[in-house]
């Protein structure tokens, strides 16, 4: 149930707004699911939840652009753990086939959870294959009964083995069976509202999975119903190789070609875009889901997010599958995106506070939210609330500067005006009832 909630005397307020103000001692009135006042001293009387951030940081709710929810069931999949992308795929396209509508919706419970105890409270999804009867509703469920904002994306593979593609041909679909879904999805579920808890995107899986036709006919589908695009672009050498071979020209010019570029329209990874491909994306403005540690874990390199960002292509944050990444903390992938900036072009090159505002307002503008990741009155209610009293935190001389030094998990998370995370705890699932309940699933798929 939303009510009022007065976050009082907040020891310090990354705001994340057009100025990237930050504030020390306010209070942050919410009201009706939006952020209706900011301001030290706030006199609220009709309120009937105050919240102490007297020794908390508070940001906007991070958001998280790229996730396949499905994967929490095959965290260390041995055959996998030091596999390129390509084998990686092949060792677990066979344990997704056994998967039930009951693993989906298990499986995105127990990674929502997690999301939102990292301060998560916005999250995309990649759902690309449905075998066994699954559906996006599964997941869709899932997010309702977490409470996290949720942006699902209807994906789809279409071309097997048998033509030539990397997937078993029984995690395949026809494509006019596709773009039926996608059409069934975005008139149940998609709302345009700026208020809206669930949106709904078109995803073809990779280039590696499906036909050209069925790009172009994806890219000519969202636009007829005015939804956002997402694929997987450019991860590594062999998705290079691949599309120089089967397409005669590299991804950004395969996506430019086929409708999909713009701002409507953002690719996972792109670790291997170069300079031109770079420069069209800022250009059409084309946003990139950057997964920093999926990227490390696979081996596929360190995407050139510093030169991204400063050509102006639109760049957010994202934890990728649990079977790429092991795990889905968005505050920890914050700061690896930092860290590796860092390696890769020295000690300046990304600062805590610029890969922080990759987590929000980057990632709630290439989804098309621009009324979320940041604080703002009129934005709506997503915040993040840290304690800055603890032992991560202990010692810093800057709090403010959040990734250098912690924490890593959220004290307080409000969703739309909802209290999501309280004191550590998740309200809304009963999680050791949860994590047991996805042990004894995940146990039969072993073997």
């Amino acid at each position: 149930m939303r009510r009022d909630i007065v976050i009082k005397n907040a020891q310090s307020v990354l705001t994340m707004d057009d100025e990237r103000r930050e504030l020390r001692a306010v209070d942050i009135h919410v009201k009706d699911g939006q952020i209706a006042a900011i301001g030290q001293g706030l006199r609220i009387t009709n309120t009937t939840d105050f919240v102490d951030g007297s020794s908390c940081i508070v940001t906007p709710g991070l958001v998280n652009t790229h996730h396949h929810l499905y994967q929490t069931f095959t965290r260390a999949v041995p055959g996998g753990q030091d596999a390129l992308l390509f084998g990686w795929l092949q060792t677990l396209y066979p344990i997704w086939a056994k998967f039930s509508p009951e693993h989906m919706r298990i499986s995105a419970l127990v990674g929502l959870a997690e999301l939102a105890l990292s301060g998560c409270t916005m999250s995309s999804d990649h759902l690309y294959l449905f075998p066994n009867g699954s559906r996006l509703d599964d997941t869709i469920s899932a997010a309702q009964e977490i409470g996290l904002r949720f942006f699902p994306t209807r994906g789809a593979m279409s071309i097997g083995q048998s033509l030539g593609g990397l997937p078993p041909d029984s995690l395949v679909e026809r494509e006019e069976d596709i773009l039926n879904d996608c059409i069934r999805v975005v008139d149940q579920f998609h709302d345009p509202n700026p208020s809206a808890m669930v949106r709904v995107g078109i995803a073809p899986c990779s280039p590696f999975s499906v036909s050209r036709e069925l790009m172009r006919d994806a890219a000519l589908l969202a636009r007829d119903k005015g939804v956002y695009l997402h694929t997987h672009l450019a991860e590594n050498d062999e998705d290079v190789a691949y599309s120089l071979e089967k397409f005669g020209c590299r991804p950004g010019q395969y996506a430019e070609d086929l409708g999909w570029t713009g701002p409507d329209v953002w690719h996972a990874h792109c670790v291997k875009l170069d300079a031109e491909e770079q420069t069209l994306f800022a250009q059409t403005k084309t946003g990139v889901a950057h997964c920093p540690c999926s990227n490390c874990r696979l081996g596929s390199g360190i995407a050139p997010i510093r030169q991204m960002r400063d050509r102006g292509v639109p760049v957010g944050l994202g934890v990728d599958g649990s079977a790429s990444n092991d795990a889905g903390n968005l505050i920890l992938e914050a700061r690896q995106a930092m860290l590796l900036q860092r390696v890769s072009k020295g000690s300046d090159a990304m600062s805590a506070r610029e890969a922080l505002e990759i987590a929000t307002r980057g990632g709630a503008d290439i989804l098309g939210r621009p009324e979320c990741g940041r604080i703002a009155i009129g934005k709506r209610a997503d915040i993040a609330i840290w304690d800055a009293n603890c032992l991560e935190n202990a010692g810093s001389w800057d709090p403010a500067a959040l990734l250098l030094a912690g924490p890593t998990k959220v004290k307080h998370l409000i969703v739309d005006g909802r209290m999501i995370v309280e004191d550590g705890h998740l309200l809304s699932v009963d999680l050791p009832r949860l994590i047991d309940h996805q042990r004894k699933l995940a146990e039969g798929l072993v073997g």
